[in-house]
């Protein structure tokens, strides 16, 4: 039979969805499984946003441009201006989520085999992004004994080769819930000036930044215009993973244009993410007062319960809505499944993302595991009592 590529083979399942199956033997086994695991909030998406998929009157669903709706490009474009980031709606593509945004900007940027250097642990699809694009990350390790601040700039340079094109930096950082902090940023902004690097920001948490610390754009680094790409997504700041929406921001003309080749050649981003995501812009403020306090609440009960575990650490963090914690455990993947397969309590068990999967130096993350804070605080109540019963009975545990 015909052999599949070797870039077929060399993706990387996800860390936060290969454990999918295991979790629905446990639901068919009448086991609740509390998903701790990924992403998805359950706030409600702005109603002002379904409102508008609900009355759309279009008779056909046709193509949009393949940069996006100008109509919305041009609202996001007032978005960012409301936030202190000057850009033009000709300086922007729409895509699919961000995970198009960011697969296009590396692509639209770098030639396989060019190196990009990302703090570790980093969002997990950057290395399958990586992959698809035919480039080789090159990590750099950040460590939960200071919280995952950003390594120095002297320990990023020695990593820098003829093949280094590019740095990525998610702010606040998924999974680690780390702020970067303006100073933190302009430090890197002097090693993309010195080397003339691409310096990719994943910014899509930007509304969640905590214990009033304000969140500082890649953007607004002074002289590094033609360096910066911007990627961003309504997923999370609207609570609507499912409508597929991102975008690509950046003042270089030269990869606006070359971009563009790559989002003629995928036709157009979706036409109802596009309709609820443009809706979405004009979502009353109290919305996210509202949606900040809650996860405000969220992680403070979260942060305090896991703190209290014996041989537990949780970082408290700054922005998004991720941790990634120390556990006592031997192997978070074993740990993950074994949750999954052979512990219940009261009826209920934990899903968790084990932290290997979103290293990319081999053997790290073992004793660690990324938490998402998404579910309401009942829900979490459930989940960290599980936990902490669970980490008392694991065979692997060990203290």
């Amino acid at each position: 039979m015909p052999k599949i590529s070797e870039k077929g083979k060399a993706m990387p399942s996800s860390p936060i969805r290969k454990l999918v199956p295991f979790a629905e033997a446990a639901k068919k086994r009448g086991v609740k499984v509390y998903h701790l695991n990924i992403g998805q909030p359950d706030i409600p998406t702005p109603q002002i946003a379904l409102d508008a998929v609900r009355n759309c009157t279009d008779k056909v669903i046709e193509y949009s441009h393949s940069a996006g709706n100008e109509s919305y490009r041009k609202g996001l474009a007032k978005y960012y201006k409301s936030i202190g980031v000057e850009i033009d709606h000709t300086q922007m593509l729409i895509t699919t989520g961000g995970s198009e945004a960011i697969t296009i900007a590396l692509m639209t940027c770098l030639d396989p085999g060019d190196e990009v250097i990302i703090p570790e642990p980093f969002y997990a699809n950057y290395n399958g992004f990586a992959t698809q694009a035919g480039i080789v990350v090159k990590p750099i390790t950040s460590s939960i004994s200071n919280d995952f601040a950003l390594p120095a700039i002297s320990e990023f340079e020695k990593l820098i080769t003829p093949k280094t094109k590019g740095i990525v930096i998610c702010n606040p950082n998924n999974p680690t819930g780390y702020l970067y902090t303006k100073s933190e940023l302009e430090q890197l902004a002097m090693l993309i000036k010195k080397y003339d690097l691409y310096l990719f920001s994943d910014e899509v948490y930007r509304e969640f930044c905590y214990d009033g610390n304000e969140h500082f754009s890649a953007m607004n680094l002074p002289g590094l215009d033609q360096n910066v790409i911007l990627m961003d997504s309504v997923s999370k700041r609207y609570s609507m993973c499912g409508v597929r929406i991102g975008a690509l921001i950046t003042r270089n003309k030269e990869v606006i244009d070359a971009a563009m080749k790559f989002a003629q050649a995928r036709l157009c981003p979706p036409s109802y993410g596009q309709i609820a995501a443009e809706a979405a812009l004009e979502t009353p403020a109290d919305y996210f007062v509202g949606v900040y306090n809650e996860y405000i609440a969220r992680r403070n009960f979260m942060v305090e319960a896991l703190n209290k575990m014996e041989g537990v650490y949780c970082p408290r963090p700054k922005g998004a809505f991720y941790t990634v914690v120390k556990l006592p455990i031997d192997d978070s993947d074993k740990f993950s499944q074994w949750l999954l397969d052979d512990f219940q309590y009261n009826g209920h068990t934990v899903m968790l993302a084990p932290a290997t999967g979103f290293y990319a130096t081999c053997g790290l993350g073992k004793n660690e595991v990324r938490i998402a804070y998404v579910l309401k605080i009942e829900d979490l109540k459930g989940a960290m009592e599980c936990l902490d019963v669970a980490l008392k009975q694991y065979p692997g545990r060990t203290i």
